[in-house]
């Protein structure tokens, strides 16, 4: 098993992307292949068991998150990857909200761990559950999972989600609904949405920045990347109703492409880029 490759992608497309990426140095290949994806095995395996055994005597979850965050440090460090965080202060953190994040790589979720100072949930694809350790870990911990091809479990899944954080217990989720392919931020669906107002929770947009050049999808070399994680102004949702939900993921959207697109060196793509006059 791999705990950092989690999707696959269109085999039409994948040799057209691949060839356009700069390849890794040898030195960069052999260092993933030899030593750090080898660690990040012995990390998953070592720690995904003892995450499982605590979860039979604590039921709150405390100690399968700090299980994951250590987890996600040790791949940030066995990454070369450091990271710095920005904008904490924007967010009352004794609140509960929803944290939409871009999703870039499979090293975003460690970034996350890492990055926010609290205990949280994840919204993830339901094959993400069906994996060795990873998976149990997802199911123990309370993760909760997202089956696209099923309507009445993912509104089941989105009622859950909503109850979590009405409950007091900050949700991670990513809005794109996947990684994407080319580090650029994608259309958003409107589960996220529905979750924000049925909880009548804050959403507050997080820009990942860094993992894409350091793992992008269907790759297993890791490139040393600096990260950031970069913390945006919650947006509120109190008295929107289900109509709202377009408008919301709007505002979201161009929030979230802000904060990243000011911040990565990745290009703005044409569709982002609109007259002062005409933006939200």
């Amino acid at each position: 098993m791999n705990p950092i490759k989690f999707e696959s992608m269109d085999s039409a497309i994948y040799p057209v992307l691949m060839s356009s990426r700069p390849q890794p140095r040898l030195s960069t290949r052999l260092a993933s292949y030899l030593v750090r994806n080898p660690l990040i095995y012995l990390y998953t395996v070592i720690l995904g068991t003892l995450s499982l055994l605590s979860s039979f005597f604590d039921r709150s979850g405390r100690i399968q998150h700090n299980f994951a965050r250590l987890w996600s440090w040790l791949i940030l460090v066995t990454s070369s990857s450091p990271l710095s965080v920005e904008g904490l202060e924007r967010v009352d953190l004794s609140q509960p909200a929803i944290y939409a994040a871009n999703h870039a790589s499979a090293l975003d979720i460690p970034a996350l761990y890492v990055g926010l100072p609290f205990q949280f949930r994840i919204l993830a694809k339901i094959e993400l559950f069906r994996m060795p350790f990873l998976g149990w870990h997802l199911k123990r911990s309370g993760q909760i999972p997202i089956d696209p091809s099923d309507a009445r479990a993912t509104l089941r899944s989105l009622s859950t989600a909503a109850r979590t954080v009405k409950e007091g217990m900050p949700i991670v989720v990513f809005p794109e609904g996947g990684r994407c392919t080319d580090g650029r931020i994608q259309p958003f669906p409107g589960g996220t949405f529905y979750v924000a107002i049925k909880a009548q929770t804050p959403i507050v947009p997080v820009a990942i920045v860094g993992s894409f050049e350091a793992l992008p999808m269907n790759s297993y070399v890791i490139k040393p990347t600096q990260f950031r994680v970069i913390v945006g102004e919650p947006i509120p949702t109190a008295g929107l109703v289900s109509r709202d939900m377009e408008a919301l993921s709007a505002r979201v959207h161009k929030s979230m492409s802000d904060l990243f697109y000011a911040h990565s060196k990745v290009e703005v793509p044409t569709a982002e880029v609109q007259p002062e006059n005409s933006r939200i």
